[in-house]
Parts: structure tokens; C-alpha cells; sequence
């Protein structure tokens, strides 16, 4: 594996792996990163943003941007270097496309027989209502879809004021479907987190066609969680004219991983006929088998 060394070019980016030894007090928080990320190995990948929470949490970091800042660059600087795995770090705004191919028909047979091996009921076709869960910070979607997936729940990342197209394309599959649609919403509490959360619902509830209008629920996060957990807050930034009457304002990433997995989930649950998640459940192994005798004839 070749590096570059950061001593040869220490002003420049780097590029690449690199050699890195990093100080004493970088190294410090390093190993209180790794512990975080030993802690929540069932959660990973994390944002750096939710590793960086942990830390003003459980070690006092400091909790300003300028130290966020810092982190993101020890956080770098470790993936480059092989101290931190790439996979354990997700990063906002990455978007990779699949193309479907095959090297043969052999090829294809083993991967309809993999198919078959992972099958799943859809959890939802038979309940009462359909649920989706909206997660703000895009980062944090392979988190909630860990939790979201049992239950055969999609989760779409709703950042942004401006994506016209997300709304209507939301709009549009509440319209077809025959029942009620439930949005269960993640994201700050903060002016714009609130802005987010209100004109989603609004536009989704105005475009949509259907005799049953969408509900939206705030999952996370909410005042009484922030009370709860003691998590870290900020004033409201001067110059956003949207946060008159908040007084404190706190990130979706502050809570930890496994709390917010045990709030999504118990929102999933308590908007579930528990009854017919169960038997879907019973069955699909069933099913599982039919499928896999059935492919091993052909």
C-alpha cells in the first residue's frame, strides 16, 4: 500500500493513505473515538457528527464548531492513515448507483438462489396503515434502516427545504395506496429542523390525492428528549429569523445511536398490528423454503 507522508508535505491535503503520528493529545481522543465506535459496533457506520456528540458527552470535548472542525480533521487524517476503517465513518451526500449485469447464466442462478436465501415477506402489505420514516441528516439513514428493515419499513433522507420532487414523489405513493400513510420524521430541533419537519408535511399532505390524508409524526428529536438525556444544546443562531420563541436548540445526532434505534423502533411498534407483523414473521421462513426447492428443480 503506498503512502505519502504528511511530515514531507505538511500544508498540503493529503491524498491517498498516508503515514501519519499524530500527538499525544490527538492520539488521546483517537482511542476515546475507537472506544465510541467499539460501544456502537451494531449501529456503525456513525456521521462524524454523532461520534463527535459522544465525545462532548462522555469526555468532555469541546463542544464548539471550531472543535467539530478538528475532529473531522483527525477523523480524515486516521481513515487515510488505517487507524479508523473507512466503513465505520458514513458520509453525508454519497449517492452510488447499481447496474445489473451478469457474467453468465451461472452467474444469474446463483444470485436468484441468494435472492431466494434472503427473502422476506413484506411486513407492511397486510397492516392497517402505511409507514415510512423520513431521516434528516443522510448520514444517519443506514442506522435507522438497521432497525426500520425488520419491520419492512423504507427510509428516505429529507434534508433540504427545496427538493420538490421528494415531496411529490412521497405525495404520489400515499396516493396509491388504499389506507392511511404514516411519516415518522427524524431531525433537529432547531428553526430549520422545524421548518423541515412542517413543510414536508404540508406539501406531502397537499399534493397527495387519497381519501386519507398523511399523518406526520415527530420522532426525534423532541424537548422532552433533550430534557431526558441531558443532551448538549445551543442557542438558536442571531441571525435566523425563524428561531424567535426557541430557546435552546439540539442536533438529531446527539442522541446515541442505540437510544435513537430503541425510539424509531418503539415508534414503528406502536403505529403496528403487532398480531400480523407476527404471523408474517411466522411464515416467511416457509415461504423461504418453497422458494429455494423450487429453484434447486429448475
Amino acid at each position: 500500500m503506498a503512502m505519502n507522508t504528511l511530515d514531507k508535505y505538511p500544508h498540503a491535503r493529503p491524498k491517498g493513505w498516508i503515514e501519519w503520528a499524530p500527538r499525544a493529545d490527538t492520539r488521546r481522543v483517537l482511542t476515546q473515538v475507537q472506544a465510541i465506535l467499539t460501544q456502537y459496533r451494531e449501529h456503525l457506520p456513525l456521521t462524524v457528527r454523532q461520534v463527535f456528540y459522544r465525545l462532548v458527552a462522555l469526555h468532555g470535548f469541546e463542544k464548539t464548531e471550531k472543535g467539530y472542525s478538528r475532529l473531522c480533521e483527525y477523523m480524515q487524517k486516521a481513515r487515510r492513515a488505517g487507524i479508523v476503517p473507512f466503513g465505520y465513518i458514513r458520509d453525508d451526500g454519497w449517492q452510488q448507483g447499481a447496474v445489473s449485469a451478469y457474467e453468465g447464466p451461472q452467474d444469474f442462478w446463483q444470485t436468484v438462489t441468494a435472492a431466494a436465501e434472503r427473502y422476506r415477506r413484506d411486513k407492511q402489505a397486510r397492516q392497517p396503515q402505511r409507514l415510512a420514516v423520513l431521516v434528516e441528516a443522510a448520514g444517519m439513514r443506514p442506522q435507522i434502516e438497521r432497525v426500520a428493515n425488520v419491520y419492512s419499513v423504507p427510509v428516505y433522507s429529507s434534508g433540504g427545504f427545496d427538493s420538490l420532487t421528494a415531496k411529490k414523489t412521497l405525495a404520489d405513493g400515499a396516493s396509491e395506496e388504499a389506507r392511511p400513510c404514516v411519516f415518522l420524521h427524524i431531525g433537529d430541533l432547531d428553526p430549520s429542523g422545524v421548518c423541515i419537519f412542517d413543510a414536508i408535511a404540508a406539501d406531502v399532505q397537499a399534493f397527495c390525492e387519497s381519501a386519507f390524508t398523511p399523518r406526520f409524526e415527530r420522532v426525534a428529536i423532541t424537548p422532552e428528549q433533550v430534557a431526558y438525556y441531558s443532551l448538549p444544546t445551543a442557542p438558536p443562531k442571531v441571525t435566523d429569523r425563524r428561531g424567535a420563541g426557541m430557546a435552546e436548540t439540539c442536533q438529531a445526532e446527539a442522541l446515541p445511536p442505540d437510544e435513537l434505534a430503541r425510539i424509531v423502533r418503539a415508534a414503528i411498534e406502536a403505529n403496528t398490528d403487532l398480531t400480523l407483523f407476527a404471523e408474517d414473521c411466522e411464515q416467511e421462513p416457509q415461504e423461504r423454503a418453497e422458494l429455494l426447492e423450487t429453484i434447486s428443480r429448475l
